[in-house]
């Protein structure tokens, strides 16, 4: 199985997902499917989002043919329980619940609650005792957003 261009075909999509209002979180290849993860700027990707991304996306992919052979297009959002990649998501879930997993010198400490801030050195996070605790950017080892009812 060829690798396709992912960076061309990322390139090619962004502008149209933009203007509809997505980013792309993830694109990647897996066999003969182009795996098409995509976040949008308020609230939570839905099925209808990921249709309406599938509808667009697949013309202008066929299109450009950088992808010579079949493949199958699966687009999906990141999930409830999304992994924080950065400072600009952990911003973007301020006051939401999370699982961050950080480094307490030899050992690993998990630590679930709510994301009270975000700054230049660090985040903190409120926990289930209303105990904060101050994580900095260099001990986080994971940390991804917990889904609530």
């Amino acid at each position: 199985m060829p690798t396709w261009p992912l960076e061309e075909i990322r390139g090619l999509l962004r502008p149209t997902l933009e203007h509809m209002g997505y980013s792309i979180y993830e694109l990647d290849q897996a066999g003969a499917t182009l795996e098409l993860v995509i976040d949008k700027r308020e609230g939570f990707v839905s099925l209808d989002d990921c249709e309406r991304v599938s509808r667009v996306s697949s013309p202008l992919i066929d299109q450009s043919d950088l992808i010579p052979d079949s493949y199958v297009l699966q687009v999906a959002s990141p999930g409830a329980e999304r992994p924080l990649r950065n400072r600009t998501e952990y911003q973007r879930f301020l006051g939401q619940t999370v699982n961050v997993r950080y480094g307490a010198g030899e050992t690993e400490v998990v630590l679930e609650g709510k994301l009270e801030a975000v700054g230049e050195d660090g985040i903190e996070v409120l926990g289930r005792r209303g105990d904060a605790t101050h994580v900095e950017w260099s001990s986080i080892v994971k940390a991804r957003l917990v889904a609530t009812l």
